[in-house]
């Protein structure tokens, strides 16, 4: 996705497409779960994803540009895809974890490629590499609660 004639205003939107796709994938797990403990924490992952989200909006109107509100096809088609099966299975933990941390690795790509643009401004560099820290963190956390509701 990024070289090294990247724009960072559009290295922004395209990073901020995927914050946005977790904020709506967590939005959906506070939703499904019947786990009160697991629910306080997809709340906590729905504020940070929007803390996420606000400081890189704050950066991207800084270099001139609009702020992003939107989020992937791929992750609507996701969502879709997953509202379907619940209907047909049901929701049960384990199913709504791998769907976070699927959802948490395609973010952790998104950070990464974000981070091969050589023109990021070394403010937003730093803010991408803290996000993509927790974010790592995040990842870690949901598979290892995933394998215990195995």
């Amino acid at each position: 996705m990024a070289t090294e004639t990247t724009d960072p205003i559009d290295t922004l939107h395209e990073l901020l497409l995927f914050v946005n796709d977790r904020i709506e994938g967590y939005k959906r797990a506070v939703e499904e779960t019947k786990d009160h403990e697991l629910q306080g924490y997809y709340k906590q992952l729905v504020s940070q994803s929007q803390q996420f989200a606000s400081e890189l909006n704050g950066h991207l109107r800084k270099l001139g540009g609009e702020p992003e509100t939107g989020t992937t096809l791929k992750g609507k088609f996701y969502r879709g895809w997953m509202d379907a099966k619940a209907l047909i299975t049901g929701s049960d933990e384990k199913a709504i974890l791998g769907s976070n941390v699927y959802g948490e690795e395609w973010a952790l790509k998104a950070y990464q490629d974000a981070l091969d643009d050589k023109t990021l401004p070394a403010a937003i560099r730093t803010a991408v590499e803290r996000q993509l820290h927790i974010s790592e963190k995040t990842h870690k956390k949901l598979k290892k609660l995933e394998h215990s509701h195995s």
